[in-house]
């Protein structure tokens, strides 16, 4: 058997294992590999060919149960499947479809708490118009910058201010919207803005919710996003009870009910948030399941992690090949986390992970809301931290980032090993990382990716203890096959005229000192 077969026959291995967690499929605007909470049945490993080297890889066609099990198991994810429907109806709070001309408002704190570290006025603003640019039909009118002491009061901007901008707002033409750039703004101040500028008013959280709508593919993200749409209807039901009360006097019972107005909607939310929640709970429980089933396979996971469009997918896609793999040049492309198949240098195969990225100010209930999807990353055995070097905010991304992950509670031994990444250094002439360890690269061209390959194999042979080693095998005894099932055969370098083989391996230590135990006269070579 010739060594460059096995590699082959390991890949389709590995490319099974990445569909068993997410198989490549198209969406409505880019080619994204399926999620890991939506796939297909788990197909049995592969079984490899007998210790002579002769035959074919074979594979089961399924994974236990019989014919009865499996009809009860899909009328249960056909009942599921009706009920997370229900929820993912029309939003109250979806924006109205067609083009928006907007006005781009920032109130720029000059001092005290609420001034924003690392960061200047004008790269918040460009940051906001790149929010707006990456929906479609979306045009930014004009960007005003307004000196504000203290944004949380009722008209964000002190009176001689508030009355300039009005004044500037009236003044644009076909005007359709403000996009006052900050998190959130309250149901009173959006009300007394909106009758003041008479155009719709949008803060952070209402854009980037929106362009979480737009890109959601799968039931699990549109669920995240129906979690996070409860604070704000619950902000918008207590604005509305209070205008209820100027206007009747106070609270009214619902006819033969018992219960106020306010009481009935209440409930409704409250059963409408425990129902989500219940339902990304089973697609948790089912993620969990799969991950148990991939540790079985012992494909090691990578988290590809950073800011948004700091470029993860392109490097996925470098590292992979994995032609269908579509990048594009917009925030929060990706809402999914997506696996796909790769090698190491030693052939070792690998799955790579594609994961939501962060934004600055990213509200506290979407990151919460979307905690469930990125708890797989709390399950990987290393996380790649990719930079974009070229923005003029890298810093204070990094530190965006990092913030995230540590809210997030992962082990600490992830956090301690994480690779990072400074990537499109293409861009910029002569680039040399300050920071110590890491690893500058242009995932589009290619530069560094080898070095990239190196560092994360080193990491990934720590993190699982596992050893890459030849060994000297006789083909008429049973460690061929014995290594087939314990360990990843990576090559096997047939000697017909002694009878041997050399045979190299990827093996858990564990393995390796039942190896040894039952094998005592095999000989190793440590690669």
């Amino acid at each position: 058997m010739g060594s460059g077969t096995l590699p082959r026959a390991l890949l389709r291995r590995c490319g099974q294992a990445a569909l068993a967690l997410g198989a490549s499929r198209p969406c409505c605007r880019a080619l994204l590999a399926r999620p890991l909470s939506a796939r297909p049945a788990l197909r049995a490993p592969l079984r490899p060919p007998g210790p002579g080297g002769g035959g074919r890889w074979e594979g089961a066609a399924g994974v236990g149960g019989d014919g009865e099990e499996e009809e009860e198991e899909e009328e249960e994810e056909e009942e599921d499947g009706a009920k997370v429907e229900e929820l993912l109806g029309p939003s109250p709070l979806a924006l109205e479809p067609g083009a928006q001309r907007v006005a781009i408002v920032h109130p720029a704190v000059k001092w005290g708490p609420k001034k924003a570290p690392l960061t200047t006025a004008e790269l918040q603003v460009a940051e906001a118009v790149a929010l707006v640019d990456t929906l479609q039909n979306w045009t930014v009118l004009d960007k005003i910058i307004i000196p504000t002491k203290n944004p949380d009061k009722k008209f964000v901007f002190g009176k001689g201010n508030f009355q300039v901008l009005t004044e500037k707002i009236r003044k644009l033409p076909h005007l359709t919207a403000v996009f006052l750039n900050v998190e959130r703004v309250s149901s009173v101040t959006k009300k007394e803005l909106e009758g003041a500028w008479g155009v719709k008013v949008f803060d952070r959280y209402t854009v980037v919710l929106h362009i979480f709508r737009c890109n959601a593919r799968t039931k699990e993200a549109k669920l995240q996003i129906a979690l996070a749409e409860i604070p704000l209807l619950r902000s918008n039901l207590k604005n509305e009870l209070s205008q209820r009360d100027q206007q009747r006097g106070g609270s009214r019972y619902i006819m033969g009910s018992g219960e106020t107005f306010m009481e009935i909607q209440n409930r409704i939310l409250k059963e409408r948030e425990l129902k989500i929640r219940n339902a990304l709970e089973k697609l948790r429980r089912k993620r969990s399941l799969l991950r148990t089933q991939r540790r079985k396979r012992e494909f090691p996971m990578i988290s590809v992690m950073g800011y948004t469009n700091c470029g993860k997918t392109t490097l996925i896609k470098a590292l992979t090949g994995e032609a269908k793999l579509q990048p594009r040049d917009q925030l929060f492309a990706t809402l999914d986390i997506t696996a796909h198949a790769g090698y190491l240098p030693s052939h070792m195969a690998v799955i790579y992970v594609d994961t939501i990225g962060f934004l600055t100010d990213l509200p506290h209930n979407l990151v919460e809301s979307f905690s469930a999807t990125l708890e797989e990353v709390a399950y990987s055995d290393l996380i790649v931290h990719v930079r974009d070097v070229t923005h003029p905010e890298t810093v204070l991304q990094k530190a965006t980032v990092l913030s995230v992950l540590k809210n997030l509670n992962l082990p600490s031994h992830l956090l301690d090993s994480m690779v990072e990444v400074h990537n499109k250094v293409d861009l910029i002439e002569r680039y040399k990382p300050t920071e110590e360890n890491a690893l500058a690269i242009s995932a589009l061209h290619g530069h560094g990716l080898e070095e990239l390959k190196q560092e994360i194999e080193k990491k990934i042979l720590t993190a699982t203890g596992k050893k890459i080693l030849t060994v000297n095998v006789n083909l008429e005894g049973p460690q061929l096959s014995w290594l087939y099932k314990e360990a990843t055969v990576q090559e096997v370098e047939v000697m017909p005229e002694d009878g041997t083989a050399r045979v190299k391996v990827i093996i858990s230590s564990s393995a390796f000192g039942r190896y040894k135990n039952l094998f005592p006269n095999s000989k190793i070579f440590m690669s």
